[in-house]
Formats: C-alpha cells, structure tokens, sequence
C-alpha cells in the first residue's frame, strides 16, 4: 500500500471507528467484543483497501458478521465478568437514557439475526437491498427477519409493561 492509500485508511479508521463500534454494540451487546470485531473488520479492510469500492460498506457488513459471529464463537465464556455486577438504573429526569437504555435490554433478547436487521434498517437506515446486501441474503429474507425482530421486540416490551402494572398493584395493595 502506497503513502497516499495509508493515510486514506486512517482518516476513514477516525471517521469511521465510533459509528462502526456502536453499531457492532448495538448487534451483539457487548463493548469489548464490539470492539474485536471492528478491530478485526478493519484489518480485513486495510488488506483491501485499495480492492474495495465501497469501504463504507464492506467495513459495515464486516462488522455485522463478526458481531454476530462474536456470540458463536466456542471459546466465548458463556458469562461475562460485567454479568457478576447488577445493572442499577436510576430515573433521567428527560427520560431519554432510561428509555435507551430499556430498548438496549429488549433488543438483546432478540435473536442476533433479526437484531442485525432491525440495527442496519432502523438505526443505520439502510434500504432493504443494502440491508440484505450487509447480510449476505435475500431482500425477502430481510423482510421476514425484520418483521420477526419486530414482533419479539414488541412481545418483550410488551411483557414488561404487563410485569410493572402487575407491581404497581401489588405495591398499591401493600399500602392499604
């Protein structure tokens, strides 16, 4: 790689690092291994560099597949140290860190496929050809996945609400 295709490399790694990260956050859960898998994206990238057309787009679909493929891996241990610790959410007097943070956990109860699909085409915005493209499948299957996510998304939103009405009465009844 010359000079000038170097230094093309690092200016899209700053650009790009970030929105690459989070958007492999977002797809698996996980910081550290959103992080390897845009570190190993972007390896696979810099071995291309001058390859590729869209480097937007391979970095993006790379970083999807290794996301997800970061959960199949067999040498992944099967809790993390940060699961020994419990999540204490205090109230946002906006409300905005508290309802991310309540979609964060239900999005992570859906299945990685249909997370990846519902990551591309509502937080990134891709048309469902992109999207299918980024996933290497068919722009059918998208639909199905996307529509899958959608329905489990709501089933475990759903059940939440279910589960704090059931609370609220229970701590109403307590007070009598």
């Amino acid at each position: 790689m010359d000079a000038e295709s170097e230094e093309q490399f690092r200016d899209f790694v700053r650009a790009r690092f970030q929105p690459l990260r989070t958007l492999a956050y977002v797809t698996c859960g996980d910081w550290q291994a959103a992080e390897d898998a845009v570190s190993g994206a972007l390896s696979r990238l810099y071995l291309k560099w001058d390859k590729v057309a869209s480097p937007d787009a391979y970095a993006r679909k790379a970083v999807i597949r290794a996301a997800i493929g970061e959960k199949r891996r067999p040498w992944r241990r099967e809790h993390t140290v940060g699961e020994a610790f419990p999540d204490v959410a205090t109230r946002d007097s906006s409300g905005d860190v508290d309802e991310r943070l309540r979609m964060r956990d239900a999005l992570r109860q859906v299945p990685p496929r249909q997370r990846a699909a519902l990551v591309l085409r509502f937080l990134e915005g891709l048309s469902l050809e992109e999207t299918a493209e980024v996933l290497g499948c068919a722009p059918g299957t998208v639909k199905s996945q996307t529509s899958r996510g959608l329905d489990t998304l709501r089933a475990v939103l759903q059940a939440e609400i279910t589960e704090k009405g059931a609370d609220d009465v229970v701590s109403h009844r307590g007070r009598a």
